[in-house]
């Protein structure tokens, strides 16, 4: 752009942001309480402002104007004026530049200087005092521009609900050791498609990646002040912008290119969003972007003191769902990714706090659901509900409507407790192998709602699970006292890694065990990417702060020979689940239909083989569990799928219920190279044990 404009035309309020016509670029932004608001431009620097516009038109509170002759690749940004009147929600103060909350991308990151707050940091009067001084020169940009991707070809993987197999991972530590990746891509969108990463992905047989946040995020101030950074960028600065450290060359189509491969490869890609709260935290924090251009409509606010945020979330503020505005941004934000990016779903974190309007709590009604559940664009995709935040009423694990699935941490928590020795464990370990019924049975849900799973990027890996009774979050700066303080883990005998041959034997059958736990349950499992292959965070179960070893994935270790058999175990696993339909059924079971005369479709037994009882139920001390599922093939035989668990310390003697039908063993945690083949009657499982058996025959 040679020449600007003395000022602006009045342009469209329709759409937000700024869109590029081939002629010039329009700008729209949403404020209901604004009086004004100017349009800045700057040089490609980001350091010079080179013009400054108001917006000449407010169109049902979108306020626009259009710039001819403005090209892609220019940079701006907004200034907000109105009242500035804290104790009534309104915090406008046009000193401080404004991020566009619908830019596609940013230049430059956030300098952390007490000019990016709209108050005077260190006033007596705290945040009702008014900052004067222009954050500009501390901002990044937003920057103008004009997505143009080729997708022709590209097919959609549609993996049902109840084949999928989730592998969640960090776009950084996924690749950021990974040697055959040249340096300037590795941990970045342009190495999640490197044929070693898929080659890995394919010969696990998962079928979706589920990227840690890639939106533009901040470096939390106090992080770096301890020489720390936000490794897993769950404090979002803008929703439609991806995060400029993951781009190798500047260029947005990396992930394009990324997510075009994996799906030729047939694995989807889900992405973990952060709609619950921004990088605007409390409201001590900066003015960066909704705060600025109209608090009092984007974030929830106290009804009797407007001055303080709602944090329902932990990090200082909510963003207000009630409004529609809001929602409106929120959706135009997921439709983006999914057409643009074309991925094919998304798991939102806190998702109990999108459920929340105004005051009222948590509804499965609530707008936000019912807006993605009608889209015709996001109502075909995955979504997935962290079910809980730390607001009245937070925890809501299978409340969600349907077409929902959500993260259960009951599985998590259950097993992990069975397979340590805890005592009680049998029957809520028996309604979560049989797919969560008691917790996700209603309005027509299936078992893949529950999405089931051992470990999560939120606390211990899973080899760690089995190597230390306590956290070790010391590197993180804060006395260790970070993390959740029970992770029902148990280190077997020593503290860590250990050269005793016996206590690594016993950790290394009760991984696998867990891991047969998981996939032979109904629900969807979701695996931590790196647990196939023993990552360990040496015992750390809050590395948000750790962007450096001890989160990146240890390629060298994957490719040990203990890694690849638990990788080949793994992938046995999942391989074995895809070929029996009774591990993934596609409706909950309870043991009321008759297969065949005396045959449930589900049933429990103990090591006796016999089955439970109310009071074996009730036994505390119970930790043997043979669970036995039942079909009619369309042959007309009898299939059946049992699996075994031994939850004690020794060895027990498993009498097998078998109708007569011979079982051939398909998978044993305490036996991983053993193949398949028959066994008789009884079996005998060491403690921490868990085996697969499978019986076809003709019964009356």
């Amino acid at each position: 752009m040679t020449t600007l404009p003395e000022r602006l035309e009045a342009g469209s309020p329709y759409p937000l942001g700024a869109s590029f016509d081939g002629l010039g670029v329009n700008f729209a932004v949403f404020s209901a309480n604004a009086e004004r608001i100017d349009l800045c431009l700057f040089d490609p620097s980001g350091r010079k402002e080179l013009a400054r516009y108001p917006l000449p038109e407010c169109t049902d509170e979108v306020w626009h104007g259009y710039l001819p002759h403005a090209r892609p690749g220019q940079l701006y940004g907004f200034r907000a004026y109105g009242a500035y009147a804290p104790e009534q929600g309104h915090r406008f103060n046009p000193n401080k530049l404004l991020l566009d909350p619908y830019a596609r991308r940013l230049a430059g990151q956030l300098r952390w200087t007490d000019a990016v707050h709209g108050y005077h940091v260190g006033s007596p009067r705290a945040d009702l005092s008014f900052d004067r001084r222009d954050s500009a020169p501390a901002m990044p940009k937003s920057v103008v521009t004009a997505d143009s991707f080729d997708w022709d070809g590209d097919r959609r993987p549609n993996t049902p609900w109840s084949e999928t197999v989730i592998y969640e991972a960090h776009v950084k530590g996924l690749t950021a050791l990974l040697e055959e990746v040249s340096p300037p891509e590795r941990g970045t969108f342009a190495a999640l498609s490197h044929p070693k990463v898929i080659d890995h992905l394919k010969r696990l047989g998962v079928t979706a990646l589920e990227l840690m946040p890639v939106h533009a995020f901040t470096q939390d101030r106090f992080l770096q002040e301890k020489g720390l950074s936000n490794y897993w960028g769950y404090n979002t600065l803008a929703f439609f912008a991806p995060e400029a450290r993951y781009l190798a060359h500047g260029s947005a189509d990396e992930f394009r290119l990324a997510v075009r491969r994996l799906h030729a490869s047939g694995i989807e890609v889900i992405l973990d969003v952060v709609y619950n709260h921004t990088a605007e935290g409390s409201e001590m924090g900066p003015t960066l972007s909704l705060r600025g251009l109209d608090n009092a409509t984007y974030y929830r606010l106290l009804a009797d003191n407007p001055r303080h945020c709602v944090n329902d979330t932990g990090t200082g503020n909510s963003l207000n769902m009630a409004s529609a505005r809001v929602i409106q941004m929120v959706a135009d934000s997921l439709r983006y990714w999914a057409q643009s990016f074309r991925v094919d779903g998304f798991r939102f974190d806190l998702g109990v706090t999108l459920g929340r309007e105004g005051d009222d709590g948590f509804s499965p009604g609530a707008a936000f659901f019912d807006v993605l559940r009608q889209d015709p664009v996001l109502g075909r995709l995955k979504l997935i509900s962290e079910p809980w935040d730390i607001g009245p009423g937070g925890y809501q694990l299978g409340h969600h409507p349907p077409s929902f699935a959500e993260w259960n941490d009951k599985f998590r928590d259950t097993t992990r407790r069975f397979w340590r020795g805890d005592a009680g464990q049998r029957p809520d370990l028996a309604a979560r192998l049989s797919g969560s019924g008691d917790l996700f049975d209603r309005r027509a849900r299936r078992p893949w709602a529950s999405i089931n799973m051992l470990t999560a990027h939120d606390g211990m890996t899973l080899n760690d699970v089995v190597s230390y009774d306590e956290r070790h979050n010391e590197a993180n700066g804060e006395n260790g006292q970070d993390g959740h303080s029970e992770n029902y883990s148990r280190n077997w005998g020593a503290e860590g890694p250990t050269e005793d041959d016996a206590i690594q034997a016993t950790r290394d059958r009760v991984r696998r065990s867990m891991l047969t736990t998981l996939m032979t349950s109904l629900g969807t499992p979701m695996l931590l990417g790196g647990d196939e292959f023993g990552r360990t965070q040496g015992g750390n179960n809050n590395a948000y702060c750790q962007d450096n070893a001890i989160s990146w994935f240890d390629w060298k270790r994957a490719a040990s020979p203990e890694g690849q058999a638990l990788s080949a175990f793994t992938a046995r696993l999942i391989a074995l689940r895809k070929a029996h339909p009774l591990l993934r059924a596609g409706a909950f079971l309870y043991g009321q239909e008759e297969v065949a005369p005396g045959v449930l479709d589900i049933e429990w037994f103990d090591e006796r083989g016999q089955r439970l009882s109310p009071d074996d139920w009730q036994n505390p001390e119970g930790r043997a569990l043979l669970m036995r599922r039942a079909r009619r093939l369309p042959s007309g035989e009898l299939e059946l799928l049992a699996l075994a668990l031994n939850g004690a310390d020794q060895t027990l003697s498993f009498s097998l219920p078998s109708e007569g039908l011979a079982y051939e063993r398909l998978v044993d945690s305490a036996d991983p190279q053993a193949g398949l083949g028959p066994v008789g009657e009884t079996l005998e499982l060491p403690g921490g044990a868990a085996v697969v058996l499978r019986g076809v025959g003709s019964v009356p």
